[in-house]
């Protein structure tokens, strides 16, 4: 069995690789649900010697599945958003360690203590139901802020507008992070000039605005929020792990995640960097469900390791992941 500190600990590619390996025959053997997708399209263990060879789990299993590779008991089970009649994602989680020293390391990673931020969280289309992975870990950074000011707003703008602009003037750093609609009624009702903030938009108009290709909406947060990039989060339902990006829509992932982009013509073979493809994730934090999924995002990734968030397959439901229509 693996600890979560084992997975946090990836630095190399080397090491990426050998522990996902180990967790590919782990899940094969513990997962009946992945087993069974696997022996279908014949790719048990001894057929599989490369990343390459794994199958990635189609993400629709989520919705008519229980993908466990655990028989521990079931400690929360997040759910995607959906419209009304919508079938939506189950992701049962045995062990809630594995997500907290995932969001918690990641955000370290990539911005440093959590201390040093007061978290505003502008959340409405999540706050509102349950089961929102999203909330679980924002909920977590707030508390981990040890900020008095951290914390969540609803449809109360003016006093996040009053508390961006007192904290921004005292030059404390504050992480906003925000639904995509939300974020856009806030500089319509008001706009801003912050030196000292991070406006982090993890997608979703959740029908309330019409859709925008990334580079406008990210044009018009800058504009209304008086800062030189957007930052964005890439995660959904389905994964423990989250990528971020600094600005311009493309992300990085955590040492212990990996896309890659399948031909979206024939998913089991792969498209050179730099072109567009399927997303495949490797979320090796997922060890007590499936590390191995095919979203139904389409992206680029680079040479670097990098990735840009394309759209979605025109069949796949719109729901509340990070993407950007294009």
């Amino acid at each position: 069995m693996f600890r979560p500190e084992e997975i946090i600990q990836i630095q190399t590619k080397k090491d990426f690789h050998r522990i996902a390996m180990k967790v590919f025959r782990f899940q094969y053997e513990h997962n009946p649900v992945y087993q069974q997708f696997c022996n279908l399209l014949n790719k048990t263990p001894e057929q599989v010697k490369t990343l390459t060879d794994v199958p990635f789990l189609p993400i629709e299993f989520f919705k008519s599945r229980d993908v466990l590779s655990s028989t521990d008991p079931i400690q929360i089970t997040f759910t995607s958003s959906g419209t009304t009649g919508m079938i939506t994602s189950k992701h049962h989680v045995t062990d809630l360690a594995y997500y907290e020293y995932s969001f918690r390391s990641a955000f370290s990673h990539f911005y440093g203590n959590i201390e040093d931020y007061v978290v505003l969280a502008l959340l409405p289309a999540y706050l509102e139901r349950e089961g929102s992975s999203l909330i679980y870990m924002v909920e977590d950074l707030i508390e981990g802020s040890n900020q008095p000011e951290s914390g969540f707003y609803l449809h109360n703008y003016e006093e996040l507008a009053k508390m961006l602009i007192d904290l921004d003037k005292q030059g404390r750093n504050v992480l906003l992070i925000g639904v995509t609609y939300a974020l856009l009624d806030m500089i319509e009702m008001q706009k801003f000039n912050l030196s000292n903030t991070i406006i982090m938009e993890t997608g979703g108009m959740k029908g309330r605005r019409k859709e925008m290709i990334r580079e406008e909406l990210h044009q018009v947060l800058c504009d209304g929020f008086g800062v030189s990039k957007i930052h964005s989060e890439y995660g959904m339902t389905e994964l423990l792990s989250q990528g971020y990006s600094f600005g311009d829509g493309v992300f990085e992932c955590p040492p212990w995640m990996d896309i890659l982009t399948r031909d979206p013509e024939d998913a089991l073979t792969y498209v050179e960097e730099g072109k567009t493809g399927g997303v495949n994730v490797i979320d090796l934090a997922n060890i007590n469900s499936c590390s191995f999924i095919a979203t139904q995002d389409l992206g680029k990734k680079y040479n670097d390791g990098s990735f840009e968030i394309l759209g979605r397959f025109d069949h796949s439901d719109i729901r509340g992941c990070n993407l950007m229509v294009v």
